[in-house]
């Protein structure tokens, strides 16, 4: 009899543990639910936005909440995040600069994608030093043209003269900008190359007392840089101090070395003649590799400043080292796939940067993209990768308790996503997700609702 009383009782007190654990779990999940009806669906500035968030914890493998999480958001920077992944996963520990092969003094090289080539944020620069050591260097152009274009699809056309549209290309130098800044009155031209009469007509005219009062520009089709000053009617609202402008890669229309402004720029810069091969399929003639940089110094910046080119590069770097050849469209269609073929909801993923309104993810696609990210590259990476609150472009936010939260930011006009990880004051890791779209306020209103809300997430559970 005491035995049938003692498990009688041992059922009931597991009944009552999975009820409490019901329970709580139920509590949570409201509780989540009343602090996101608070600080964001019911805030102003998101009245008549369209909004997802979607917050998973990893442990128990279930969200904790979902508000509209399985619908489609134009995600800007988020997109970054698949970016990311595919580049750890892709490129190694080490990025690929140059593919070469030596033929007695002379060299054949090819390009990679590598955009640090020559960079002003890397100052070790082995494929220059190579370069620069070899006495005859020739180019193999590829008689088919690599399968994207200098803007990816869906960029506006007219942003073409600022810096976070700068053209992809093959083989990037300095960064694919033309630096213009000013030293004592007189406006600096990086590379030399690019100075021309404009720029030495606007020099005479700060000297003769006109000012500072001006911006930099160049024609769509042209590596031709003008200074518009204060007599235009395109005047700046503020003083010039410095500016970076991207240039053409590819001028003239035209596929040739002459129309190759990198062949121009690296000749310049070696001083040297470097001639051109042209072959269908060039890569297999070059087996020899120099590797340029660190992989996760370029993936820090690209994640902390949401640097684009830097994407846009990373991705077409993963296709030429994957498929063999760099072409953005068939690199994306190859990962959704493979590596991302059980995401939630199939996105269409339109570019590396997200600079195009064509991208759309839902909010538990990129929970699913960063437990992946979680569970094969580990939190310690990621940690570095990934900006913090203080850091960044989350420079002025998260910054009374940094290293809680690891995110991505992305905005758009109309556009204010955040998405990555977040430790509670428990210590529990969760993944998180918010997209908004369509909303007319002040990006940074959008942005201290959604603080506000996931601080609070992070000091309740």
């Amino acid at each position: 009899m005491e035995k049938k009383a003692s498990y009688k009782g041992n059922k009931y007190w597991l009944a009552a543990c999975v009820l409490l654990l019901v329970f709580s779990s139920c509590s949570v999940q409201q509780q989540i639910a009343k602090s996101a009806k608070a600080e964001v669906l019911n805030n102003a500035a998101l009245q008549t936005a369209h909004v997802g968030i979607s917050i998973y914890d990893p442990a128990a493998n279930k969200y904790l909440y979902n508000y509209q999480g399985d619908k489609y958001f134009v995600p800007a920077s988020n997109t970054k995040i698949p970016t990311c992944y595919a580049a750890m996963k892709y490129l190694g520990d080490s990025l690929v600069g140059l593919r070469y092969e030596k033929m007695n003094e002379e060299i054949n090289i090819l390009g990679t994608g590598d955009p640090t080539f020559l960079h002003g944020d890397f100052k070790n620069q082995l494929v220059f030093e190579f370069l620069k050591k070899s006495k005859k260097v020739n180019y193999l152009l590829d008689a088919i043209p690599s399968g994207f274009s200098p803007l990816g699809n869906g960029w506006a056309w007219n942003d073409y003269p600022n810096e976070y549209a700068v053209e992809r290309s093959e083989m990037p130098i300095y960064g694919n900008v033309v630096k213009f800044y000013i030293e004592g009155d007189t406006v600096t031209v990086a590379p030399r190359y690019f100075y021309n009469h404009s720029i030495q007509w606007l020099n005479r005219t700060i000297k003769n007392g006109v000012g500072l009062w001006f911006r930099i520009t160049r024609p769509y089709e042209e590596n031709s840089f003008h200074g518009l000053n204060s007599a235009s009617m395109y005047k700046s609202k503020t003083k010039f101090s410095s500016q970076s402008v991207p240039f053409k890669t590819i001028s003239n229309s035209t596929l040739s070395s002459m129309g190759q402004t990198f062949l121009k720029l690296l000749e310049d810069t070696l001083q040297k003649k470097i001639d051109y091969w042209s072959y269908v399929d060039a890569k297999p003639l070059l087996k020899k590799t120099i590797h340029s940089q660190p992989t996760d110094s370029l993936l820090k910046p690209m994640m902390h400043r949401s640097d684009n080119f830097f994407a846009e590069q990373s991705l077409l770097m993963v296709s030429n080292e994957t498929l063999g050849y760099m072409n953005d469209e068939k690199i994306i269609d190859t990962i959704l796939k493979t590596d991302f073929k059980d995401l939630p909801q199939k996105p269409r993923w339109a570019d590396g940067s997200g600079l195009s309104r064509y991208n759309l993810f839902t909010p538990q696609d990129f929970v699913a993209i960063l437990n992946k990210m979680k569970n094969e590259f580990g939190m310690e990476r990621l940690k570095i990768i990934f900006p913090t609150g203080g850091e960044g472009t989350i420079s002025n936010y998260y910054k009374a308790d940094s290293g809680y939260i690891y995110a991505k930011t992305g905005t758009l006009s109309g556009v204010v996503a955040f998405s990555g990880y977040l430790y509670t004051k428990k210590g529990k890791l969760l993944i998180f997700s918010t997209l908004v779209n369509n909303h007319q306020a002040i990006a940074a209103e959008i942005r201290k609702a959604i603080e506000k809300f996931l601080q609070r997430v992070r000091s309740e559970f």
